[in-house]
């Protein structure tokens, strides 16, 4: 095991000292390419200007934020820089515009991290350099403010494209935001918003994209990583900072289903990777907590936390529009591995996002997988396939026979504390949920070989 800093730089000129431990093995976060902020940050901001928003150096200092969560994130290996090949220990030591707020607000963030990736994480901020006192450009004054009146994330998913269909309906106009991913998703997203730009041509709502990578070697010869549990750091910031164009106070829109948001873990096995918190609750409650804290005026929502997937799909207000674009959304947790095996890549029909897609699309899913019929044969309980249905199954068997454990088992992923008045919505949501893909795994048979 070994404790990781990492320390942001605007430039080759900024040598500012950095003390750091004993123990601590230090690696540099370099912002600055040429005369362009990198990793995605620059070109971000400048998108923004091309739709004449110009976001505030609060709202700028977030990306540059969400650039070292993400790239501690994905390029610390937790299985050779960690005791437990889970845990790592990250300090980063950030440059803002502001580090009287930053540092009053790290004891959240720090907090929000460590429950979103399961690491311990520690941050400092120091002031900017003088010549990056200003990074956000500016915007030439236009006589028509921006149309945008919220902003929504975008991942190309389905339960994405049902809130900006459900957003573009209520006459609403949102900016939409995405990352751009790997391949698969990307061309989801280009799809879906494509379709939607074809089914409401009167409206000027439009998207904007972050690509945010980092070389790998970053931390000298450490491996990179896959599980990326801090994913949805970079998401808000992208969608806050976004939100600090628009007039105050803006909402950002988080559209995720109820099941996943809280993600109950199916069986005692299911841990690290395989229980996400991308949009639980707490984690959400966290980022509205900093937000008031860095006296930005916005908060984020889930406006589809009562919700289960199905019931997303039944109540969207454009249904012809959801059938048509559903077909183009990716909901699969990891699309491209079919490569390894030589098979169709896209939606692996297994894994847990995808039966929980299945469950809702049921009967009229015209979503191809590479597992076609659960009902083909019986699902091996050693391979991914049968273990991803297994655990469901497991967890509807425990619940049926228990279904007051709902009540319970909703706050086995995280502290809902912030939501005591929508306790009985959660259960009710995580037990439909369940019943939802139950159905669909109505005579389905699973056992070991």
């Amino acid at each position: 095991m070994r404790r990781h800093v990492l320390i942001g730089r605007f430039g080759a000129d900024d040598k500012a000292r950095v003390p750091k431990a004993r123990d601590e093995v230090a690696s540099a976060l370099q912002l600055i390419t040429g005369k362009r902020l990198d990793h995605g940050i620059g070109r971000a901001l400048d998108d923004l200007k091309a739709l004449s928003l110009s976001p505030s150096e609060m709202g700028a200092d977030l990306l540059v934020v969400a650039a070292h969560v993400h790239a501690a994130d994905t390029r610390l290996s937790r299985s050779s820089e960690s005791q437990d090949a889970w845990t790592r220990e990250i300090r980063l030591v950030i440059p803002v515009s502001d580090i009287g707020r930053w540092t009053a607000v790290a004891p959240i963030l720090v907090r929000a991290l460590n429950f979103l990736t399961g690491d311990r994480w520690e941050v400092g901020f120091r002031k900017r350099p003088k010549a990056f006192k200003t990074i956000v450009p500016a915007v030439a004054p236009t006589l028509l403010p921006p149309p945008f009146d919220g902003v929504s994330l975008f991942s190309g998913g389905l339960d994405s494209l049902i809130g900006a269909i459900d957003t573009l309906e209520g006459k609403g106009t949102p900016l939409l935001v995405s990352h751009a991913g790997e391949g698969l998703v990307s061309k989801s997203q280009e799809r879906c918003f494509d379709g939607l730009k074809a089914a409401y041509p009167g409206s000027a709502f439009n998207r904007l994209r972050v690509w945010m990578s980092f070389d790998a070697g970053l931390f000298g010869d450490v491996a990179s990583e896959d599980t990326t549990r801090g994913r949805s750091f970079l998401f808000f910031s992208l969608g806050v900072t976004a939100g600090t164009s628009l007039a105050s106070p803006f909402v950002l829109k988080v559209p995720e289903n109820g099941l996943i948001a809280l993600n109950v873990p199916l069986d005692r096995l299911r841990l690290g990777a395989l229980s996400t918190r991308t949009t639980h609750p707490f984690y959400i409650a966290r980022w509205n907590d900093m937000l008031t804290a860095l006296g930005i005026g916005g908060r984020i929502d889930n406006p589809y936390w009562d919700k289960t997937k199905g019931e997303m799909v039944a109540a969207c207000a454009n249904p012809a529009v959801l059938s048509k674009l559903a077909p183009s959304s990716l909901s699969c947790s990891s699309p491209s591995k079919g490569r390894w095996t030589k098979q169709p890549q896209g939606h692996c029909g297994f894994c847990l996002p995808c039966l929980i897609r299945r469950a809702a699309l049921q009967p009229n899913d015209s979503t191809a997988y590479t597992l076609p019929n659960l009902r083909a044969g019986t699902l091996d309980t050693k391979q991914a396939a049968g273990q991803q249905v297994r655990s469901f199954q497991i967890a509807i068997a425990r619940l049926a026979a228990r279904p007051d454990l709902a009540k319970v088992l909703i706050h086995k992923p995280g502290p809902l504390y912030d939501d005591a008045d929508r306790h009985d919505g959660l259960a009710g949501v995580y037990r439909r949920g369940l019943e939802e893909v139950a159905r669909l795994l109505t005579g389905v048979q699973t056992a070991p070989t």
